[in-house]
């Protein structure tokens, strides 16, 4: 919401807050994870599929799009600096840290689908 406000405020970095917020799209796959595992379903294909789908997409929207919009930063980063202060210094630390939590949980993305393929194809 802060970013949301800050491009809408000033018109500068919708590219950017526009990036960042596309990362959101593996919500639902995040969330009928959380679901499948209360609901006891952690062995159902729906789970391995979304297991499946979870890692794709975070690998697109997450891991590759930010590497993009580093690289996108900092090739056009004479422009950048000419964001108003607080949209330039929010650019300057929130999208890395982001970016860092992102690395955490993909790793963590992928050692659950190997742990659940694993299961899955020794239950054959």
């Amino acid at each position: 919401m802060f970013s949301i406000f800050l491009a809408l405020v000033s018109g500068q970095g919708q590219i950017y807050i526009l990036m960042v917020l596309f990362s959101e799209i593996t919500t639902p796959f995040v969330n009928l994870r959380w679901y499948l595992d209360v609901a006891a379903q952690k062995s159902s294909n729906i789970y391995i599929w979304n297991g499946v789908a979870l890692f794709l997409g975070w690998l697109v929207a997450r891991i590759i799009l930010f590497i993009y919009f580093f690289i996108h930063m900092a090739i056009h980063f004479d422009q950048v600096k000419e964001i108003f202060p607080l949209g330039f210094y929010s650019l300057l630390t929130v999208p890395p840290v982001l970016g860092v939590m992102n690395v955490i949980w993909f790793w963590k993305i992928v050692r659950g689908l190997i742990k659940t393929l694993s299961k899955a194809r020794h239950s054959q």
